[in-house]
């Protein structure tokens, strides 16, 4: 079963700022996270184009409840971690969950 870390990122007071942190900084620090398997990212928008209170999606999946737990708990899932705040203006919202695959 896959476990997954979602973050979804508020909208930055500057977007283009954000966007080259997380590109050239925050995705390195993201995937040396042990026993990360899989990480991917997406700029959110809403159905109906209006205004969206998220402005960047990540998921993380790692093995297990217990693989996040001891990535996210390691020096780099910290580093990680702590870097959130020097980029993300609008604020970051962490959940994980057990993926259920819902499909026919």
């Amino acid at each position: 079963m896959t476990h997954r870390l979602l973050v979804t990122y508020g909208q930055p007071t500057d977007p283009a700022a954000f966007d080259a942190h997380y590109r050239d900084v925050h995705t390195g620090l993201a995937q040396a996270i042990p026993g990360l398997v899989r990480f991917s990212t997406g700029h959110a928008e809403t159905m109906d184009g209006s205004p969206c209170p998220a402005y960047l999606v990540a998921e993380l999946d790692f093995e297990s409840a217990e693989a996040m737990g001891s990535g996210m708990s390691s020096e780099a899932g910290r580093a990680a971690g702590a870097d959130v705040a020097t980029f993300a203006s609008g604020g970051a919202t962490m959940v994980h969950f057990d993926v259920q695959d819902a499909t026919p």
